[in-house]
């Protein structure tokens, strides 16, 4: 079945193009709009697999929208974002309104797709984190806490790639697998991994 795809993106000439590359690899578009504020709503109504913002957008902003949307009740739904910037702290503000992965534009047709397969695999990490801090009190269930677990995870799969050639999803298993056989939360394993005291 094809994956359910909703596009939110203020220039008709990108939107159009993004419709039509997700088209010929597949994807079903169920929704498209130019403005935030209606991205929240289709995303709401349709429930589709993956949805895509513009950061500038009228109404509001693509980060603002993908913080509404991971606040929807019963929804569960992986946003990647598009930008003409990549500034540090824009970045950041993104990941932790729960932005899963982003595209700097003028992207390639050959770039979206891998943004994509990022942001799939990205929002299964989150969930699973979630997951983690639902099942055990102790890790706290704060948006907080569950944001810092990111950003440790994060740092640590970056360690990894960096350090021992591991891709993104063998880093993300690395830490999982290991937190779970020693039974400790996936912060500390990676904050382990961070400071060096635990590796491949």
């Amino acid at each position: 079945m094809a994956r359910r795809v909703v596009i939110a993106e203020d220039e008709a000439i990108i939107r159009l193009d993004l419709k039509e590359i997700l088209e010929s690899e597949g994807y079903e578009v169920v929704g498209e709009t130019g403005r935030g504020d209606e991205a929240v709503d289709l995303v709401g109504r349709e429930l589709p697999d993956l949805a895509i913002f513009d950061v500038k957008m009228p109404g509001i902003d693509g980060i603002e929208a993908a913080r509404r949307v991971a606040a929807l009740e019963g929804s569960s739904v992986p946003v990647l974002l598009l930008t003409a910037f990549s500034q540090r702290n824009l970045i950041e503000e993104a990941r932790d309104a729960g932005v899963a992965a982003y595209l700097v534009k003028p992207f390639e047709r050959s770039e979206l797709m891998p943004a994509i397969d990022v942001a799939l695999a990205r929002f299964e990490e989150h969930k699973a984190i979630d997951e983690e801090h639902l099942h055990v009190p102790a890790a706290g269930s704060s948006l907080e806490d569950k944001l810092e677990t990111r950003r440790l995870v994060d740092r640590a799969k970056g360690v990894l790639m960096d350090g021992h050639g591991m891709d993104e999803a063998e880093a993300f298993a690395f830490i999982q697998r290991n937190a779970m056989a020693r039974r400790v939360r996936m912060s500390q394993l990676a904050t382990e991994v961070i400071e060096g005291t635990t590796a491949p």
